[in-house]
């Protein structure tokens, strides 16, 4: 099967990755079912790089509905070790205006009912998730897109909201008070997902609005959402290229390629056969 180092995650407004060389375009089946669309492998510079579009091509899978587990499952199976998420979101901070982008290196999680993890049924683990971003690709892609020539913040609180709706005034006024920075409907469970399975995972976060707590902005529309981000397009994808160029050949400095290190709990004669297959991907390393 193709393989490639980098996988790009890419949300709303970015469905498509410029500048590809050497294209492949590969279906990745799953223990979890199949990811949102077929993944795009080409070259740009010396990296190979995988590109997923998260709501598929078209835009027709909503966030709740998304098959994180079979996304990040994929990009693992085709050997990658970094994964950049682009996404949109709203800003909570008057000085995070719409067009800049978010570098976060903190998540808040208000979603209902999506599956975070790829384990259970038969198989604990606790893994840690303090500094959920990698630190590594988080100050790569700042450096990136402040080289492109944007407007970027670095750190930050995204909160993750459960959609499809935009937030009503009242949760975004609440939303402030918690002290979050941005808001979206993607981040989670997929940073998550990704350290579990051992992956570098930063996102890329665009800002399209400012929700509906700023007294002198529009009331968030999907049209107002979607002209911001065509406005940044062209910044991610210059940015995505210096970033790839930046990329280390090997992976030092960050937690995530050791995650699930002392973090599974049950005992490995225990882990019920069927799910010791599923899973070999990610806990073959540590079971011997």
């Amino acid at each position: 099967m193709e393989q490639a180092t980098i996988g790009v995650i890419g949300g709303s407004g970015l469905y498509a990755m410029e500048g590809l060389s050497d294209i492949k375009e590969v279906n990745v089946s799953t223990p979890f079912g199949d990811p949102s669309d077929v993944i795009t492998i080409g070259t740009i510079g010396e990296q190979r790089v995988a590109f997923l579009p998260r709501h598929g091509r078209g835009h027709r899978i909503m966030p709740s509905e998304l098959p994180n587990r079979a996304n990040i499952y994929a990009l693992k199976t085709l050997g990658v070790g970094w994964v950049v998420s682009v996404s949109a979101c709203g800003s909570m901070r008057e000085d995070f205006a719409p067009r800049d982008v978010v570098i976060p290196n903190q998540t808040y999680d208000r979603t209902q009912g999506r599956i975070n993890t790829f384990f259970g049924r038969g198989m604990v683990v606790h893994m840690s998730f303090s500094e959920p971003f990698c630190p590594v690709l988080s100050s790569i892609l700042y450096k990136a897109v402040k080289a492109a020539g944007g407007t970027v913040h670095r750190g930050g609180v995204y909160l993750t909201i459960e959609g499809p709706q935009f937030s009503s005034k009242g949760e975004s006024d609440i939303h402030r008070k918690l002290g979050v920075d941005i808001i979206g409907m993607t981040n989670l469970p997929e940073a998550k997902l990704a350290r579990e399975a051992e992956m570098c995972y930063a996102t890329m976060a665009h800002i399209t609005d400012y929700d509906v707590w700023h007294e002198s902005a529009e009331p968030v529309t999907l049209q107002m959402v979607i002209s911001n981000l065509n406005a940044n397009v062209s910044l991610a994808q210059q940015a995505l290229r210096l970033a790839f160029a930046r990329i280390p050949a090997q992976r030092k400095g960050c937690p995530c390629p050791t995650a699930l290190h002392e973090a599974i709990v049950t005992a490995p004669e225990l882990i019920p056969p069927p799910l010791k297959a599923d899973l070999e991907l990610l806990i073959g390393k540590y079971l011997g």
